[in-house]
């Protein structure tokens, strides 16, 4: 079992990661996924996008992995869910119905309650109807590739969403070796871009979420830490005990 201080990242360690220069452009990409940077520019038959305004910091792609750009106004300074709500009477599910179904899938995949909290708040904001611009859907964004791989049929119903995107960080936190900030760049901007990084991609919108995620839960942790001190209950460790 590993104990929280191996693998809770100290918030001042990922600040860097969301204090990157204000973007001026989204790139969207074939994959369906985004990019912002500062702007872009065609070198030797490859894009350029540069992070900040200099030079010195910049990514190369392949034109073909971008299937165009937009002229976005600097982004607000506080982070927010790459989610967008789609309207619904039951969008929004009670604490205590999220807590439950959470509950129930933090047990089957030995994961931190909390974890998957911070990931829910992350990704949706807890409304089970959400959909990302880029077609995620759901409380834990599922895109519809990977809920028909997770075996989900329809990613509004809450209780299949959390199922599949708690079995999906399962997998991802086993095949990254339990290193949680790699499995969270995975589950938002997808493996192939971790692997062809070899660690977190250097995308702006990753960055930023993985940076937050691990800021949430870092925050539920500490929120916890009177309770062991008065009762002796154990901290919380991203696997939960197993059942004795």
């Amino acid at each position: 079992m590993r104990k929280r201080a191996e693998f809770i990242l100290a918030i001042g360690t990922l600040a860097g990661l969301a204090s990157l220069g204000q973007a001026a452009e989204r790139v969207s990409l074939s994959n369906g996924f985004e990019i912002r940077c500062n702007h872009h520019a065609q070198v030797e038959g490859r894009v350029r996008l540069y992070l900040g305004a200099g030079e010195d910091s910049y990514i190369e792609m392949r034109p073909e992995e971008i299937s165009g750009f937009e002229q976005v106004p600097d982004p607000p300074a506080q982070l927010t869910p790459a989610a967008r709500p789609e309207p619904h009477e039951d969008a929004k599910l009670s604490p205590a119905d999220l807590h439950e179904l959470l509950s129930k899938a933090s047990q089957a995949r030995n994961l931190d309650v909390d974890l998957l909290a911070s990931l829910v708040k992350a990704e949706s904001g807890g409304n089970a109807r959400a959909v990302s611009r880029a077609g995620a859907r759901g409380l834990m964004q599922l895109m519809p590739q990977t809920a028909a791989g997770l075996g989900v049929n329809d990613s509004f119903k809450p209780d299949q969403n959390v199922r599949g995107g708690s079995a999906y960080l399962d997998a991802l936190l086993i095949n990254y070796h339990e290193n949680l900030a790699l499995a969270l760049a995975a589950y938002n901007a997808g493996p192939q871009a971790v692997d062809k990084y070899h660690g977190i991609p250097p995308y702006h919108e990753t960055q930023a979420y993985v940076a937050r995620v691990i800021h949430e839960f870092n925050r539920r942790v500490l929120a916890r830490e009177e309770l062991p001190r008065r009762t002796g209950t154990p901290t919380a460790a991203l696997r939960t005990p197993p059942a004795k």
